[in-house]
């Protein structure tokens, strides 16, 4: 070899090691580096991963979550932990299981303030917290909120508010979402988005039409998620930016029996979509097929952060199979749901998978293998003793035999009727005993119940009143034990002015919590409307002297009821009394404005009634509280009566639109169109 030769040889040598050496150390750099654009996450609600055409399903399109699918890693079997709202959020947050949290169903519990959530850890690292959630499950008293340093839950709470209202269109969480964006003057941010959208009611724009109602709503997300993806390009951020979507959990939609989701844990309900889309599209088009869990999520936004992870997590960071660098360790996926033991009283469900068998604690044990059965229709459980054996030794570091205690005493009665419009049915039952066994009730053998209250429900939203208690009627004939479904007959009973139904109903609920102070007031609301005064007031009394001295719902209510069992009695005194005693216990209620004005009501002095009548109505209206009884009703006549008519309709329409069933209303409403010679619309509201 010529010395020309070796030196260029040699120097060829060195510039090829250079450029080695400065592409390792890049590499290392970017490895080493945080991330330095915004990091989001975001949760569809209710979304199957295999309603997806990034996970094969081809009945819907989603252009935008399949783009994020192609610039990112697509993990093809992630895990949810429980099949609710509100627990698997606190799950996905904090990066902690159900039994960790504390949060095992979304009726009866909240997030405690010691659990710090991954917008706190960010927010030590420098970052900005932004969070917008949609949907009435994930309020801020849930404790979700906390750690966020802007935090969005607003949804429509007013009384008798439907499933629809209680959850906010996604298009609208995302322009919240994009304006805080603006307003964090930060690319370092980390925005967390909830979607309600394919939660119950699947009810999508017209122009989704063509596909199921669920699947129209899985397009419609597709469509909002497709929004903020082009703000993030707008603004140069889409190349710097973390994108993480992922689902609290699935949906039954009757795979196994159960249409909506909570009661079981099969595959429909836990395996969720995950897709990581990282800067500059590194690891793009990548599919991981190991098994991965929600608790995953935070150290791995913690990892790409570089953020200390803390020591109490069990989840791991995906980032090697992010970057491809390294495999994972097999580990197994642990589930759960407590739902049918809270809320009926019948056994929990808890799970676990090794990726390819799923086995089910349950009094009927479970046992499905996910390769010659992916739809788990086959339970091999009595044929695989030895996998049962495993699996069930690996559950063991999971369940504690010890059941939770949720605590439904901070819920007042529209909470709790708000939560069961979006499908959470079932509250009151029996204390439960310290350990299942096989004298307890299979959720299997038992879910027909769940869906055919949850179908009786529905039809009371819709207003079909006679159906609803026809419904109720015919599930209390097969299940008379129901706290929970006597109370709901009760107050559609009501709705429907079917008191003698009603009342019925709250004594039944009686027989068996005789202290339930809800049934008791509702049986007082009843008989007053059937002038049974005397009963009407025994119920109310009883309220009275059984409520605990911090009850002041109950308290309120009681003495509310009183002040106009008095007012019927034409006992003026005791009215005033009795409602005195109402506002002291909740002092947000005008009771003595009402009392007052309906006291001078009854004597036609009309001048004065609207005197006390007006400020009762301004004070309610500046709050979230159910309508006084019968307030806008009397109201209303008194300013027609003073010749206010366009006022008068006015407040029977908002009557109408917070009590939708208000026969009084109507007939109200009716009468003064009339008056007035408006026929149709009197004609359009009587047939209403």
């Amino acid at each position: 070899m010529s010395r020309p030769f070796r030196y260029t040889f040699i120097l060829a040598l060195v510039a090829f090691g250079a450029c080695l050496a400065a592409l390792g150390g890049w590499r290392y750099a970017r490895a080493s580096a945080p991330v330095n654009g915004p990091i989001i996450l975001i949760s569809i609600d209710s979304l199957r991963a295999d309603h997806l055409p990034a996970y094969g399903y081809r009945n819907v399109n989603t252009p935008a979550i399949d783009a994020l699918a192609k610039d990112g890693v697509v993990f093809e079997r992630a895990y949810a932990h429980v099949p609710q709202t509100l627990p698997a959020h606190a799950t996905l947050l904090t990066g902690r299981l159900p039994f960790e949290t504390g949060v095992r169903d979304s009726v009866g519990f909240a997030l405690k303030g010691s659990e710090r959530q991954l917008p706190a850890m960010l927010r030590d690292r420098g970052y900005a917290t932004g969070g917008v959630v949609s949907s009435y499950l994930l309020r801020k008293d849930t404790g979700v909120g906390q750690g966020f340093t802007f935090f969005e839950s607003e949804t429509q709470v007013r009384p008798g508010a439907t499933a629809a209202d209680l959850q906010r269109d996604g298009a609208e969480s995302e322009r919240i979402a994009e304006r805080w964006l603006d307003s964090a003057g930060t690319a370092r941010a980390f925005l967390f988005l909830h979607l309600a959208e394919p939660h119950k009611p699947y009810a999508p724009p017209e122009r989704f039409a063509e596909y199921t109602p669920y699947d129209g709503e899985i397009a419609y997300a597709d469509e909002i998620i497709g929004r903020l993806m082009r703000y993030l390009k707008a603004h140069q951020l889409y190349d710097r930016s973390t994108v993480i979507l992922t689902a609290d959990h699935g949906e039954g939609l009757g795979d196994h029996g159960e249409q909506e989701h909570g009661l079981f844990v099969y595959d429909e309900v836990l395996h969720i979509p995950l897709v990581i889309k990282q800067p500059a599209g590194e690891g793009a088009g990548r599919r991981v097929k190991e098994v991965v869990q929600q608790i995953d999520v935070v150290p791995t936004v913690l990892d790409l952060a570089k953020a200390p992870i803390p020591g109490n997590l069990r989840g791991r960071s995906l980032t090697p199979a992010l970057t491809g660098n390294g495999r994972m360790a097999a580990r197994p996926a642990y589930a759960e749901s407590y739902y049918g033991r809270l809320h009926f009283g019948w056994s929990e469900l808890v799970t676990v998978t090794d990726g390819r068998y799923r086995f089910i604690e349950a009094p009927q044990p479970e046992l499905y293998d996910h390769e010659a059965d992916p739809g788990e229709r086959d339970n091999v459980a009595d044929a695989r003793p030895e996998v049962v054996a495993a699996l069930r030794g690996q559950l063991r570091d999971f369940h504690s035999t010890v059941t939770p205690r949720h605590d439904t005493t901070a819920l007042t009665s529209d909470d709790r009727e708000r939560i069961e419009a979006l499908g959470y049915v079932g509250s009151y039952v029996p204390p439960p005993a310290e350990s299942s066994g096989t004298d307890i009730a299979d959720p299997k053998d038992k879910h027909d119940i769940v869906e055919r209250y949850r179908a009786a429900l529905d039809l009371a939203a819709s207003g079909e009143w006679d159906q609803a208690i026809d419904r109720l009627r015919a599930l209390l004939r097969k299940e008379p034990g129901l706290v929970d479904v006597w109370l709901h007959l009760g107050r559609t009973a009501s709705r429907a002015d079917r008191h003698d139904v009603s009342a019925d109903a709250y004594k039944h609920a009686l027989q068996l919590a005789p202290a339930l102070s809800e049934a008791r007031l509702g049986a007082s609301s009843a008989l007053l409307r059937l002038r049974k005064l005397d009963d009407a007031r025994r119920y109310a009394e009883q309220v009275v002297a059984d409520a605990a001295p911090n009850d002041n719902e109950s308290l309120a209510g009681a003495h509310e009821l009183l002040a106009r069992i008095a007012l019927a009695r034409r006992e003026q005194e005791l009215a005033r009394f009795e409602a005195e005693l109402a506002e002291a216990a909740d002092p947000n209620r005008p009771v003595r404005a009402y009392v007052e004005g309906r006291l001078a009501y009854d004597q036609h002095h009309y001048e004065d009634a609207i005197e006390f009548f007006e400020p009762a109505l301004a004070s309610l209206g500046q709050s979230q509280q159910r309508p006084l009884a019968d307030l806008r009703i009397y109201a209303a006549d008194t300013l027609k009566q003073l010749d206010r008519t366009a006022e008068a309709e006015n407040l029977l329409l908002e009557e109408i639109r917070d009590v939708p069933w208000s026969a009084r209303a109507r007939a109200g409403l009716v009468a003064l169109y009339r008056a007035a010679g408006r026929s149709d619309e009197a004609a359009a509201i009587a047939h209403h």
